[in-house]
């Protein structure tokens, strides 16, 4: 089992054996538990070795808690093999690949051709202020261009680096500062880069900053549409103000997230570090680590706050798809938007949900075998993905 499924697995059964975890978890693991009991062929030599010691921490929390008699009227064979399905994504993908290729086979020509689809990476363009454009992915190492007294480098770890010239001393700022500069990453691309003040700002996909060569004046002020992690450098005279829709994000220096993406129903801001005030329209509210704060879309006025993992909602930055209790739709835009592929939906779509992590290193083929344990049937024609149920 890959160490990341496997630590968070473990983690649902920690909260499961100190009582704290919701009733989606709780089910989760019991319901995972009765598909060992009733699929005696779950394990075997092949994956022996990826499944024992889960089990083993299931079937003893899980005893744990219950007597025999309740432990026999939880054994429901389909809703536990729905369960099941959906426990199944926290395993790692060659797990997964055995499960599905014993029990769910799909067409070989559809298994080639979702395999040519690979995930994302590093890629953006930069748009300077007189409109030139640099496709970042095919640019050089080194300094790329430059921006009043203002160099612009791009380093070998694929990240955007802007920092004043060594003879910028008592430059024009003022200058620097109207020069408007935007990053722009498209479905399948991520980037990185350190903004001229030290902030530091990843991109996830379709994600567009727009931002100062220079700062100056009594504000720190970009644009952001899409999603991006923020850590800001510590300024108190000059707030940070991120400006997402019809939301404004102000801190001093702190570390959040912003998923701001136009088809999503709500723009959330989500804390790490320090503290931040989120604005929309005449209402604002501030939020400490580990809350998040929800606005509409539409540009309500009206904003919600909440506590939320904060692993959970920046696992994009760490390499994972992370859902928890999401629907289909809710997972195909993470998918659609990572893979770079078009999705289109055939009638009525299974209503179950998504729980678990998945790794965005994976083939879309690898993601298929993955959600297709809950109902769903993928067709892929070229960069189309046809979803439905399965028949």
């Amino acid at each position: 089992m890959d160490s990341i499924y496997k630590k968070y697995f473990l983690k649902i059964i920690n909260k499961y054996n100190k009582g704290i975890a919701t009733e989606q978890e709780i089910k989760f693991l019991e319901s995972f538990d009765n598909a060992f009991d009733l699929q005696e062929d779950l394990i075997t030599d092949e994956n022996e070795i990826y499944f024992q010691d889960v089990k083993s921490a299931i079937k003893k929390a899980v005893d744990n808690r219950l007597d025999l008699h309740d432990k026999k009227r939880l054994i429901y064979f389909r809703s536990a093999l729905r369960y099941a399905a959906a426990a199944i994504i926290l395993l790692s993908v060659s797990v997964a690949i055995f499960w599905v290729e014993k029990h769910n086979s799909r067409k070989q020509e559809n298994k080639q051709i979702a395999q040519e689809i690979h995930p994302g990476g590093n890629k953006a363009t930069l748009t300077l202020s007189n409109g030139s454009r640099i496709v970042l992915d095919d640019a050089r190492n080194g300094q790329i261009a430059k921006q009043s007294n203002i160099n612009i480098t791009k380093t070998a770890g694929n990240q955007i680096v802007y920092a004043p010239t060594a003879n910028s001393a008592g430059g024009n700022g003022q200058l620097a500062y109207q020069l408007q500069n935007t990053i722009s990453t498209p479905n399948g691309g991520q980037y990185q880069l350190i903004l001229p003040d030290g902030t530091k700002v990843m991109l996830n996909a379709a994600t567009s900053l727009t931002y100062p060569a220079a700062f100056h004046g009594g504000e720190r002020l970009v644009h952001l549409n899409g999603e991006a992690y923020f850590e800001v450098a510590k300024n108190k005279k000059m707030p940070f103000r991120v400006v997402s829709g019809m939301q404004t994000v102000e801190v001093l220096g702190t570390h959040f997230n912003i998923n701001a993406y136009t088809d999503e129903p709500a723009v959330k801001t989500t804390l790490l570090e320090g503290s931040v005030k989120v604005s929309s329209g005449t209402n604002s509210v501030l939020i400490v680590p580990g809350e998040q704060a929800v606005t509409n879309i539409n540009g309500s006025d009206n904003i919600l706050k909440h506590p939320v993992d904060v692993d959970e909602e920046t696992a994009w930055k760490n390499g994972l798809f992370s859902f928890q209790n999401n629907d289909l739709k809710y997972v195909m835009r993470q998918v659609a938007r990572w893979y770079d592929v078009k999705v289109v939906y055939v009638g009525n779509l299974p209503t179950e949900r998504f729980i678990g992590e998945i790794s965005r290193t994976s083939n879309l083929s690898d993601v298929f075998k993955i959600l297709e344990l809950n109902d769903v049937h993928f067709e892929v024609q070229g960069k189309t993905v046809i979803v439905s149920a399965k028949r």
